[in-house]
């Protein structure tokens, strides 16, 4: 039998570390300079309770805040709907992007009523507490305020919540799939991807190495 799908949809706003966190899951590895996101879909195998799921991973453009309502475009809603389960990300170094969740929560539950979506609050970069703008305790309390599981994170220094949030996701996916009808498992607005998307990660790996190479040759 073909391993149960699990789609998770990476959001937030611009800068906070989105592609960075899907990389460091998929492969363990964190690379700190991107190009700018152009909302890739990736995969890999994971195990969960004794279980092997496939796993799709979508990276998101960052979301910013237009006239007090978000800018979401049709391509992003699309993504949300998809999912069937979504990473909220903020960056303790940028209080507009932790202004955004209670916006982007409520879009998301708007997309998908009845609460049966998890969602999954992550505070990245909590490695730069000489330049946070957010306190640990306000990303919980909202966190909780909105019954959502918090993970405050490190992409760069620490995977190990990381993987943590993504599994827990995968867990509560896994159950509601084990009991939900075949109807609803088959539906997709976002085709499976023939193979792992490997290969574009390892071009992003490699475009920035050499710009390192070249930051370095140039000092």
């Amino acid at each position: 039998a073909r391993p149960r799908l699990v789609k998770i949809a990476v959001v937030g706003g611009s800068g906070v570390g989105k592609t960075a966190l899907v990389v460091r899951f998929l492969t363990r590895r964190f690379i700190g300079d991107y190009e700018r996101n152009a909302g890739n879909l990736y995969s890999r195998h994971i195990q969960v309770d004794g279980e092997m799921l496939a796993i799709q991973v979508q990276d998101t453009p960052g979301i910013q805040i237009h006239e007090h309502s978000l800018d979401c475009n049709e391509q992003l809603n699309k993504c949300i709907r998809w999912a069937d389960a979504l990473v909220i990300v903020f960056s303790i170094t940028d209080y507009k992007s932790f202004e955004l969740l209670s916006h982007l929560y409520h879009h998301v539950r708007q997309i998908h009523p009845g609460n049966m979506v998890p969602v999954v609050i992550v505070a990245n970069k909590a490695d730069l507490l000489h330049i946070k703008e957010v306190e640990p305790q306000q990303g919980l309390q909202l966190a909780n305020m909105l019954g959502c599981t918090f993970y405050e994170v490190s992409v760069s220094e620490n995977y190990n919540n990381v993987f943590n949030a993504f599994h827990l996701l995968c867990k509560e996916v896994n159950k509601q799939q084990i009991t939900s009808t075949p109807e609803r498992r088959r539906t997709s607005l976002i085709p499976r991807p023939k193979s792992p998307n490997m290969q574009d990660l390892k071009r992003r790996f490699k475009q920035a190495l050499s710009a390192k190479v070249r930051t370095v040759t140039s000092v």
